[in-house]
């Protein structure tokens, strides 16, 4: 028996399942299975994946131009009160506007507003007026101090974003084991949870491609190893950095000790892998592996 799945993300269509099994008459005999599912599913996939993409676009154009913005409008809004706040208040006020910036967690819009806030407040707040000359002294050390903390707020915002956004992304793995999960354990067949692993796994390790294929014989260089290392040969590979090697990495599919077959990732060049992302995506073959050792232990 044989079986081979492919997703091409480019076209956004998936290949039919194909299992090839010799019948009783010495004929061959074809059947597709779970084909329009999964291609729903991965449409599905690919829908939120833009989405997500769109959003942040926008979100950082929003930010950027807020960043902008803001400090402007904040320094303008402060003429009438030239006369009678200081320095150090007026660039105490500016400070506020680039940590309301900040709080969203793009370092670059932070960054942004912290230098504008700081244009701006030689601009408008410090004499000569509407010049970006700076007569005093002290306004000089203001200014600088208020591009200081802004940049510092900026990176402290971006950093607790940061670690926001990884706790989410560990919850959109666990969702994504958990869906795996149910497929298997609902009885899906194997060419359904393969094509659909193949989506995760491409979303998962930010691949061009991603195929399944139950031939033993694959040709690729570089493996992942069962606790998520990737490998050239025997030789270690840094993931988090360089992202994945070469132009095609084998993720075996195992069950009971046996290797079932092979996902054949397609990697974008040059894009980070993290070791916990690898971790899940050998546990998503390894669902996989266990729908194909249900079917044959039923069969």
């Amino acid at each position: 028996m044989h079986t081979v799945q492919s997703y091409h993300p480019s076209t956004r269509v998936c290949t039919a399942p194909v299992v090839i099994a010799a019948g009783h008459n010495g004929t061959i005999k074809i059947r597709f299975q779970a084909v329009t599912r999964a291609k729903n599913a991965l449409l599905a996939q690919g829908r939120r994946r833009e989405s997500s993409i769109m959003s942040q676009i926008w979100r950082t154009r929003v930010l950027a131009a807020a960043g902008i913005g803001a400090p402007v409008i904040v320094a303008a809004l402060l003429i009438p009160g030239r006369g009678h706040l200081n320095a150090a208040n007026n660039a105490l006020i500016l400070v506020v506007a680039v940590v309301a910036v900040a709080v969203n967690g793009n370092r670059l819009a932070a960054a942004v507003a912290a230098l504008s806030a700081a244009i701006s407040f030689d601009f408008f707040l410090t004499a000569p007026y509407y010049s970006l000359r700076i007569a005093r002294w002290d306004d000089v050390i203001t200014d600088a101090l208020l591009l200081v903390v802004g940049l510092v707020v900026g990176d402290l915002a971006a950093r607790g974003q940061a670690h926001r956004a990884r706790s989410d992304q560990r919850g959109g793995e666990v969702a994504t084991m958990h869906a795996m999960t149910e497929l298997v354990a609902e009885g899906e067949g194997p060419e359904f949870v393969a094509i659909v692993a193949a989506g995760e796994l491409r979303d998962l390790l930010h691949l061009r491609d991603c195929r399944f294929t139950r031939d033993q014989e694959v040709s690729p260089a570089a493996h992942v190893t069962p606790n998520g290392a990737v490998l050239i040969g025997t030789v270690p590979w840094a993931t988090g950095k360089f992202g994945l090697p070469t132009k095609e990495v084998d993720l075996p599919v195992r069950s009971h000790g046996f290797v079932l077959g092979h996902f054949l990732l397609t990697p974008k060049p040059i894009v980070p892998v993290s070791d916990e992302e690898l971790r899940v995506a050998v546990a998503i073959a390894d669902q996989v592996g266990a729908a194909m050792s249900d079917t044959t232990l039923s069969t």
